[in-house]
């Protein structure tokens, strides 16, 4: 089974994904939808040398929960700040120190950050242990880095190490 499907939770994503973007359950639909669902997997696998491993599940409920919460906050926040006098905004760059060694787990932190409106991923340090934040409004930059490592390194920490 692995042979034929070695990555099943990317192709049963991508039959899903090509049956909701067709907006059909047509047989030719589906039939097209099963055979990208299996040949995708066999030609991207070997650009993925290194798996993920993860290790606790039910912190990614956890986590996906706050950052959909922080995701709503940050839209009201930055709309709040947009609205209101241009002197508010403090817009920074911050170094965040990193205890993340997995790349997969930076790679998801990194995302994370630029998924949650007003702040965004820009560098990571050649070493890997520092990544550069934009903050479209920075009062504290140790603040700013105490909640990024609360909510989401630690998290992150949990699920791959």
């Amino acid at each position: 089974m692995k042979r034929l499907l070695p990555a099943p939770l990317l192709s049963a994503l991508l039959f899903v994904v090509w049956l909701l973007l067709a907006q059909t359950l047509d047989p030719a639909h589906i039939l097209l939808a099963a055979l990208l669902a299996v040949v995708v997997p066999w030609f991207t696998e070997r650009l993925r040398p290194e798996r993920p491993r993860i290790r606790r599940p039910l912190v990614i409920a956890r986590l996906a929960g706050a950052v959909l919460w922080d995701i709503v906050l940050s839209n009201i926040e930055v709309a709040r700040r947009i609205l209101g006098p241009e002197s508010a905004i403090t817009p920074r760059f911050v170094w965040v120190p990193l205890e993340l060694t997995d790349p997969h787990a930076i790679l998801s932190l990194a995302g994370i950050i630029t998924m949650t409106p007003g702040t965004l991923s820009a560098e990571l340090s050649p070493d890997r242990r520092h990544l550069l934040v934009h903050a479209f409004n920075v009062d504290d930059e140790a603040a700013l880095v105490a909640q990024i490592k609360a909510r989401y390194e630690t998290p992150l920490k949990e699920i791959y190490q």
